[in-house]
């Protein structure tokens, strides 16, 4: 409850803070957490990012590291659990897969604990009146190739690591405290010891509490027909996200193209070499050294993949949300087909 009422106090900022709790038989149970302090707009220096990235990277800045160590002596010092087992943001409509929340989580996994986790909580989706609270870390395959910063075509091809291997995600189960399942299990009345009397009339019957109360009264938005709002904004993010991903295949084909050239170049230097080489033997000259096209030539860098496999990973996130989405209104339209299409029977 106290980090979604963090994050719902913060929205649209991004809210993020640490999650205390215990390591019990390979189970992460968490108990407590608290929120990393909101940074000051005011204080933001001009050359700085924006409060939002400044939020966004706050797990890992040296003032909320040292502030989270303060926090876990205080919480120790009162008996409460007092284990660091990750931290906690907050996202809508499903956007969290970036380079802050890989960063954040390497940060976590590398420093403290392999076994820390990363909770997301969805606003968009909690709004709509399901929680959405899902737990992701680090897979080891990409731990290593982080570590690394090595996202070349070669070392993605040796490791065979696909965006799919980015997260695990790991099932959550929530459950009440001790102290508020004793008093729900307090709640209800003790069940009568006598015999009920049953009611000789109908104005005693209407006046028994044996009367079933009325029904609730129906929503009738489940008939709407309107599409999703939900749905139309995470169609524009995929598209967004989508966009951004052929800008980042363009940029690689680019390097493609202009190392093709260069290898074009070395080639043709090569060969030039070799003849001039091949005459300077038949006039009984010294050869020229052949490997001089290393200092004559630079072959560009190729771009890091890891924004592609982000953008990927975040693709896949939008279509599961879009699938979610549709189940419902595709049901009412094929419901109400017939009277859509008269044409149609």
């Amino acid at each position: 409850m106290k980090m979604i009422k963090h994050c719902s106090q913060a929205f649209p900022t991004t809210a993020t803070g640490s999650i205390v709790g215990l390591d019990v038989n390979g189970v992460l149970e968490i108990t407590n957490t608290f929120p990393f302090p909101t940074p000051d707009n005011a204080t933001a220096d001009a050359h700085q990012d924006s409060v939002q990235n400044l939020a966004a990277n706050a797990p890992r800045t040296k003032a909320n590291v040292a502030y989270q160590r303060e926090m876990i002596k205080y919480l120790r010092e009162v008996n409460v659990d007092a284990n660091n087992v990750g931290w906690y943001t907050s996202t809508s409509m499903g956007n969290f897969i970036n380079a802050s929340m890989i960063e954040n989580q390497f940060s976590y996994q590398k420093e403290l604990n392999e076994r820390t986790v990363a909770l997301v909580h969805d606003l968009s989706r909690s709004v709509q009146g399901s929680l959405s609270l899902r737990a992701f870390r680090l897979s080891p395959v990409f731990m290593t190739a982080f570590k690394e910063n090595k996202f070349t075509t070669e070392t993605l091809q040796k490791s065979g690591l696909r965006y799919q291997d980015i997260f695990i995600e790991l099932p959550v189960t929530i459950h009440n405290s001790h102290l508020l399942t004793t008093l729900l299990h307090q709640m209800p009345s003790a069940p009568p010891k006598r015999s009920l009397e049953f009611p000789q009339s109908l104005a005693e019957l209407n006046k028994s509490n044996l009367n079933p109360q009325p029904p609730l009264n129906p929503n009738l938005d489940t008939f709407d027909l309107a599409i999703d709002p939900f749905l139309e904004k995470t169609c524009d993010l995929l598209l967004d996200t989508i966009e951004n991903h052929h800008t980042e295949q363009n940029n690689h084909q680019y390097y493609q193209r202009q190392l093709a050239r260069e290898q074009a170049k070395i080639t043709a230097w090569q060969q030039k070499r070799k003849t001039e080489n091949a005459a300077r033997v038949a006039a009984k000259q010294t050869p020229l050294p052949e490997d001089e096209w290393q200092k004559l030539f630079k072959l560009p860098q190729e771009p890091s993949r890891l924004e592609i496999m982000l953008n990927s990973s975040q693709v896949e996130q939008y279509a599961r949300q879009i699938d979610g989405f549709t189940a419902t209104v595709s049901g009412k339209m094929f419901a109400v087909k017939n009277n859509l299409l008269p044409g149609e029977n």
